[in-house]
Parts: C-alpha cells; sequence; structure tokens
C-alpha cells in the first residue's frame, strides 16, 4: 500500500474535532483512526506503540546498529479535521492527468479555479485529489499522517540506516488543544518536525502571535418608540466599534508577514451583544499595537457611552515559534537540504496561523513546520497531488539520512 492509498484510507474515517467540548480529544470519532494507525505501526514492526486515553499515538522506530548515538528524531501530524463540510460521506476524486485549468467539483457544481488557487496551473500533468465539493478532503493533515507512514515502511523494507526515529499522531490540533497533553516521554525525541504545512518544500518556523479578544456591550433597550436619547442599541454599538478596525487589516487583504484582525461573530440584541475577534501578527511589537489599540477601542466607547458599557477580554493563545527555533537552525538548513536532495526547490514561507510544533517548541521540543503538497485547507476545495505526496516522502527520507550521518 503506496502513500495515496494510505492517505483514500484515512480520509475514509470522518475525525471533525468539536470546538465546543472540554474534553480531549473532542470528539470520539477520532479514536476510529487512531485504532488503525496503531495496528499498522505494529505491522511495521514499531517499538513502543502507544495509544493513550486521550488519543495519542505514539511509536518509535529503534535506531540501527551503530547510530545510536544520533540525535532522536521525531515527526507528527494530527488526526484530527475541522468539522465544517463534514456532514456527509467524503468521496474523493481522482482527476488524472490534470490540466491545470478550472476544474468543476462533481456532486454540487463548485469550482476549483486558477482564479482563486494560481498555483493550480504549476500542478499540470499531475494526478490531482479533490473531495466531490459536498465536503472537506481530510488531507489537512491525513496526508501528513500517510506520508510518515509511508516513510517509516520504506525505511523498513529499504534498510535504510537511521537513528531513532519518534512519531506521534495527536487529536484536536485544529481545536488547539491538543498539543496541552502530548507526552514528551513517551514521545522521547530531541528534535521533531510537524508535517501540516501546504505545499511540498514549504519549510515554516515563523508562525503567528495570536490571541483571541471579545467584545461586551451592555446597551440599554426601551421602547423604539420612546427611545428618543435613552436607547443604546448594543448591537449598533457592536457594529460601530468593528468600523474603528483598520480596513484593510483583515485577512481577505493581508499576507505573509502583514497581521490582521478577524471578525469571528457579533450577535446580540439592543439590550446586550458580542464581538469575538481573533487577532494575529508575525512581529512581537506590532501584535502589543493591535492589542492596544482594541482596548484604546474600549476606552473610547466607555467614555461616549457611559463607564461599563464596553468591556475587552483578550486571551492569548500562542506565541511566534521563531524565538525558539532560532537557537536550533540546523533545523531548517537541514531541511533545505533534504529538499534539495529530494529534486525540490526550498521555500521558507511564515505559517499564517497556529501548528502543535509551536506549542510544543516553547515546551522544550524544538519543531518547525513541513509541507505535506496539500492546499485549500478547511474547505470542499482541499486538493492534493500523488506527485505531491511523493516527493513530501522522498523529503522526509532525506531528513532521516542527514541526521543519521550529522
Amino acid at each position: 500500500m503506496g502513500v495515496t492509498e494510505k492517505l483514500m484510507r484515512y480520509i475514509s474515517i470522518k475525525t471533525p474535532c468539536n470546538e465546543k467540548a472540554d474534553s480531549v480529544p473532542t470528539s470520539t470519532c477520532q479514536f476510529n483512526l487512531a485504532e488503525i494507525l496503531v495496528e499498522e505501526l505494529k505491522e511495521l514492526g514499531m517499538d513502543q506503540v502507544v495509544l493513550d486515553e486521550r488519543c495519542f499515538v505514539y511509536g518509535i522506530l529503534r535506531a540501527s546498529e551503530g547510530y545510536e548515538d544520533c540525535k532522536k528524531l521525531g515527526f507528527i501530524a494530527h488526526m484530527d479535521t475541522v468539522s465544517e463540510f463534514c456532514e456527509e460521506e467524503i468521496v474523493p476524486v481522482v482527476t488524472k492527468q490534470y490540466n491545470g485549468e478550472d476544474l468543476t467539483l462533481q456532486k454540487c457544481g463548485r469550482i476549483l479555479s486558477v482564479k482563486d488557487f494560481p498555483h493550480l496551473k504549476e500542478l499540470k500533468g499531475r494526478t490531482l485529489i479533490t473531495s466531490d465539493g459536498s465536503t472537506i478532503l481530510g488531507v489537512d493533515d491525513k496526508a501528513g499522517i500517510a506520508e510518515i507512514m509511508q516513510m517509516l515502511q520504506t525505511m523498513i523494507e529499504e534498510k535504510i540506516p537511521h537513528g531513532q526515529i519518534s512519531v506521534a499522531f495527536t487529536p484536536d490540533e485544529e481545536c488547539g488543544t491538543g498539543a496541552a497533553y502530548f507526552d514528551f516521554d513517551t514521545f522521547d525525541a530531541d528534535v521533531a518536525y510537524t508535517l501540516d504545512g501546504d505545499g511540498e518544500g514549504e519549510i515554516q518556523y515563523q508562525n503567528f502571535n495570536a490571541c483571541e479578544a471579545k467584545f461586551t456591550i451592555e446597551g440599554k433597550s426601551v421602547h423604539p418608540g420612546s427611545a428618543k436619547h435613552v436607547m443604546i442599541n448594543a448591537v449598533l454599538l457592536a457594529c460601530e466599534m468593528n468600523q474603528m478596525i483598520p480596513r484593510y487589516e483583515t485577512p481577505r487583504y493581508t499576507e505573509g508577514y502583514e497581521g490582521f484582525y478577524h471578525l469571528l461573530s457579533i450577535h446580540g440584541d439592543e439590550g446586550h451583544a458580542e464581538a469575538e475577534y481573533i487577532v494575529r501578527d508575525h512581529n512581537e511589537p506590532e501584535f502589543l499595537v493591535r492589542k492596544n489599540t482594541l482596548r484604546h477601542i474600549e476606552k473610547t466607547m466607555n467614555e461616549v457611552w457611559g463607564d461599563g458599557t464596553v468591556k475587552l477580554e483578550i486571551k492569548d493563545e500562542y506565541r511566534n515559534m521563531e524565538s525558539v527555533i532560532k537557537d536550533h537552525f540546523y533545523l531548517v538548513e537541514n531541511a533545505k537540504q533534504a529538499c534539495m536532495k529530494a529534486g525540490v526547490t526550498p521555500v521558507i514561507c511564515p505559517i499564517r496561523g497556529g501548528t502543535d510544533g509551536c506549542k510544543l517548541s516553547f515546551k522544550g521540543l524544538p519543531c518547525p513546520n513541513l509541507g505535506t503538497g496539500g492546499h485549500g485547507y478547511h474547505g470542499p476545495m482541499e486538493h492534493i497531488t500523488v506527485e505531491g505526496m511523493e516527493k513530501v516522502v522522498d523529503i522526509i527520507l532525506e531528513l532521516v539520512k542527514i541526521f543519521a550521518n550529522s
């Protein structure tokens, strides 16, 4: 079973996380995939295969004779997917010799367009895998899992010399809660890479500084017929506050290292309303400026409408792992070298989001992120190519060889 067949098997098992749940895992369906991965790891002959009560899967491939002193190298991918577009059965569609042009997804008529995804032109001639357009595909991050499993299979079958290799498949990355329960002792690695990025050759060690922000607005509700100079409509205040956010510093207008404010929801009525945001920036001083902008909005609204009208809560989520990786930059250099050995151009790019590797890095396990070959995550436009996945397998095999010989 090759990497494509592995992916097809894994994506057939739906594993949406549940952001409203307090448990880890947030959804029991993640165990369905975890149990399959445990069996596959055991069939490969991995040592110390573990499935714990929180749905973390761990496995260790002992070092080849004479390579016991090499750094212990880890690879990590997550089993959960987003919960959106998961209502129906996931039906993968394979398009051989893809022509690099707009592709109509079979079931619902959605169009995977070159306008929205310009890189599609570069995939011409490849074997493209999509969903039928009614669901996600699940390559985020089951492609990473398939590639790690294929790497292990190839190493064992071809008897490639290696230091200790540790693997982990984690729950609830999409909820941002899983990494808090990662068992470093069971994983037993010195350094690691997550496989959770986009195109093959991507190397990422810079992620956003991130926080959640919630404005709570207390209005004054009276009969609209006698509301003059009395009513304070909380929903209108929420809209007014949103107009104070810099208009072009939202996700639609930003890219690369540019930060943003992202409005998640406004809900309520004239008496009470809430507005929820996430705030992101790679640069820490600029991130602090963004938080202070929100505090200034709170202050201004209370000056205009009265003390206690608006309350702001800010909750930090994660920090930029660059501050950790800079002291272990050989991880990035080794990844670049592995890409070149595999015939892939390395691309250093920022993560416009978070990653389990960020939290793990700050807990003592330096952990850059690598691309899986996938694109269009978190919606029905998810897609990947067979050739891209095969290249990623080549890259991580080269990484194993580099670490074995350094």
